[in-house]
């Protein structure tokens, strides 16, 4: 990601970007970046699990079996598949927990995921692998800043791009980080 904001950046500065109807080219529109269910009211909501569903890129947030919020994501770099190998950029299938965060990630904020699982291990052994580790839900940027504002508060790449993360914008993973207790059941879906 740093790369990618670097290369922005350098972009930007190649071009003589200065204004932000130029800037607007480079970054998905509001639209691209909306939730699809725009209003909670999350104190009459308990969050039992999150569901991510990787061909649809969505991110939903459900109380009590119904759905009350979704969220646009990103993925892995190779999103296709089960993630089995350290390095492979795929986004793990199946039930784990969120089980700690990190108020400072390098993405923003992060909610770790607990892959891998003892099935997890158990394959990437008997192939002599790592299975990795470290999967996150995470915003997109760690960098607020810049001197339109904070410009990158709602960004969220157009492409899949983490190592096997799911990337949420920092506006909606700090929604997320308020709501989302340590210990919340999140299903990943192929």
């Amino acid at each position: 990601m740093k790369k990618f904001i670097l290369f922005s950046l350098a972009v930007i500065a190649l071009f003589g970007i200065t204004n932000a109807k130029t800037l607007a080219k480079f970054l998905p529109s509001a639209e691209e970046q909306k939730t699809t269910v725009q209003t909670v009211d999350w104190s009459t909501v308990e969050i039992d699990r999150l569901e991510v569903y990787k061909s649809k890129r969505l991110l939903q947030v459900l109380d009590d079996g119904k759905v009350i919020k979704t969220y646009k994501m990103r993925l892995g770099f190779a999103p296709t598949g089960h993630k089995t190998t350290e390095g492979d950029g795929k986004t793990p299938e199946g039930q784990y927990v969120l089980d700690w965060r990190n108020p400072n990630s390098q993405f923003y904020k992060s909610l770790h995921i607990s892959y891998p699982n003892a099935d997890d291990l158990a394959q990437a052994k008997t192939r002599g692998v790592s299975a990795g580790g470290d999967v996150m839900i995470h915003g997109s940027a760690k960098n607020l800043g810049g001197s339109a504002g904070q410009p990158l508060y709602g960004y969220m790449p157009k492409a899949d791009w983490t190592w096997g993360c799911v990337a949420v914008s920092n506006q909606d993973m700090d929604e997320l980080w308020r709501n989302v207790k340590d210990g919340t059941k999140i299903e990943i879906f192929p």
